[in-house]
Parts: C-alpha cells; structure tokens; sequence
C-alpha cells in the first residue's frame, strides 16, 4: 500500500547500464542524466567519495587509498553493492528536484543480450534493493532498435549492431523478438585499451585511459582517411620516466585498433551467417544500423558497407538509442511488454 502511494509520485525511468557511461530517461521529459559509470571509493573505510561526472575526473589522479572504479565490466554487473550505489545515487538524483524523498519507481533497464539468467537477475536485484519498485530487463539491441525507430513488430527483418564500451551486440529482429543474436566482449573499451598498448610498444610511452580516449575519439578511424588527421600524446616516457610528447596519425591510430574492428566486423558476418534467407533479402533493402558510441568510430560504417555488401546507416544521435528505447518502451509499456526480457530464475525460499 504504502509502495502504491509513493509510486504515484515517482517518475517512471529507463537506464542505459553501460560499462562506460550510465543514461537515463525519465518518462515525459526525456533524458536527464549522462554520467560516466563511475564510482569512487575509499578503499581504508570502504567509502563512497564520488559517483558519476565527479568520480571520473578523479581517474588517474587519485591517492593510494582512493579508487576509482566501474562497477559493470562488459556490461555485467561486477560488484553488486556499488552497482546499487550508484542506481540508488540516479534514481535519487532523478527524483531530487520533485522532491520525492522515497522514491519508488518503475525501471527499465538495457542489458547485453549474451547475459547469462544469474547475471540478469544480479542487475534486477540491484535496481530493486535501489529503490525500483518495479524493475524490468530489456536486451539492449532490442532498445537500441526501438530508439532507432526500426520497425521491430513488422514482420520485415531489422538488424542493429549496437557498440558500447564493454560489449558489441549484433541482433536481427523481427516480429517483436530477435531472431539471430551475437554479444562480443571487445567494444569501446578494448578500442582505448590498444591504443593504449599501441603506444608502449611503438613509442615506450605509457598513457592514461582519458588521453587514449580522447585520441579514438578525435583521429581514430576504421578504414583509411582522405586526410590523414594528426594529434599529440602525453604520457610518461617508459625509458627516462619523464614526461613525453609525440605527435600521432590517423593511420597509427587505424593500425592500433585493425584487431578490434575486425573482431566486431566478423561478429557482424557471423551473425548475418545465421540469419533465415529471407529476413536477410529484408535487410538489404533496409540496411544495418548502428547505435552505441562505437558507432560513431570514423568509417566503420564505410568499412561494414564493404565487408557485408549492405548498406549501413548510423542512427540518429547514437550515442542515446538505447536510453531512448528503454524510454520508449516505458512510455507504451503495454504493447511493447513482449519486448522485455523475463527472468526465469526464482529465489529459493529460506
């Protein structure tokens, strides 16, 4: 009863859970938060310091006794008790300025499609003990389509390739369900991760993440540019330990992340592979779209054009589709209800 009645004064959210970035939206006003998901810890007391915005300006920056650390690896919960934190920390912040002191909301949230059913329940577990009175699941290629605009209930097949920072998901949807699906472990963050690596072993440079990121983002391409693009690198020189800055191009830059854009291109083929005939004559008129911040990779698009012989379109602002499918799905939760993800597993009684 007393649930009944705070509900009434909760907003209804959709949260994108990513390994990267955590997005939410707040039904009939839209997006409101996009915040790294990041926490910060104080490992002597087992504090938290910071969530969000703040705790990822402490990366690399922190002393000994603070950590600053993502709570979802490759899109999977890997600390429970932070991922609560840092759910309860949004959904508060939501809620903050109507002020709604024990929210009670409906959640739904984006999970990668390759989830084991412990996996799925960790994140359900989390949005609940956070407050959530109600949370549902949502594969988030299937979102992502959703906030694409695709067509997912029309019997014509759709494919989306959604690349966030943890995972690559690959879906082909048709008749409000996916029929092929593939979930790779090698997205955003693995991209940053070689360009990482790519400078110590060509430069002896060690460089943070932050700066890593900011060179995919600025010159990093998947296929050769008309312009070759520079920009510099600071880091620590690996041979006199002192600081060090060199200049890179966008062809070192390609030739870091080759292995990673091929991992996720074959993850493309592969499902295509196991894609029914004739949804697949449904997606060469229609063509592949790509959501998630991957998406936004200079020439990936030119590159799976080539490799799949389809067209392939990037989805309006990327970078929230899948937010904005979750949104979606809860502005209209009972017709698109078959969209979500039921958990099969019970807990066992005590």
């Amino acid at each position: 009863m007393i649930d009944a009645i705070l509900g009434k004064f909760s907003h209804d959210i959709g949260i994108d859970l990513g390994t990267a970035n955590t997005l939410v939206y707040v039904r009939g006003k839209g997006i409101v938060i996009n915040e790294p998901s990041v926490v910060a810890i104080n490992t002597k007391n087992k504090q938290i310091l910071a969530i969000g915005d703040e705790a990822k300006r402490m990366v690399g920056k922190t002393p000994a006794n603070i950590i600053a650390t993502r709570p979802l690896v490759d899109g999977v919960v890997s600390d429970f008790e932070i991922t609560e934190q840092m759910l309860r920390y949004f959904i508060e912040k939501v809620h903050r300025e109507s002020f709604v002191l024990f929210p009670r909301p409906r959640v739904v949230i984006g999970i990668p499609s390759g989830v084991t059913e412990v996996e799925r329940r960790a994140v359900e577990d989390a949005a609940t003990n956070a407050g959530a009175r109600q949370a549902f699941l949502i594969e988030e290629p299937m979102a992502a389509a959703v906030g694409s605009g695709l067509a997912i209930h029309d019997s014509a097949g759709s494919m989306v390739v959604d690349i966030g920072g943890g995972t690559s998901e690959m879906a082909v949807i048709s008749l409000g369900g996916i029929v092929a699906s593939r979930s790779i472990r090698i997205a955003g963050d693995e991209l940053t991760e070689d360009i990482i690596i790519y400078c110590k072993d060509e430069f002896s440079l060690h460089i943070g993440e932050r700066t890593a990121e900011n060179i995919k983002i600025s010159i990093g391409s998947a296929v050769k540019l008309k312009k070759v693009l520079e920009g510099p690198v600071r880091g620590r020189d690996m041979v006199t330990g002192l600081p060090k800055e060199i200049i890179v191009n966008s062809n070192q830059i390609r030739e870091a992340l080759a292995k990673s854009v091929r991992a996720i291109v074959d993850g493309v083929k592969y499902t295509i592979e196991e894609t029914p005939p004739e949804l697949l004559a449904d997606i060469m008129d229609k063509g592949i779209y790509l959501a998630g911040g991957g998406a936004l990779l200079k020439g990936l698009d030119v590159l799976l054009a080539q490799q799949t012989k389809m067209p392939v379109h990037i989805a309006a602002d990327p970078l929230t589709s899948v937010a904005r499918g979750t949104g979606m799905v809860l502005e209209d939760l009972d017709n698109l209800k078959d969209v979500l993800v039921s958990t099969e597993y019970e807990k066992a009684p005590y």
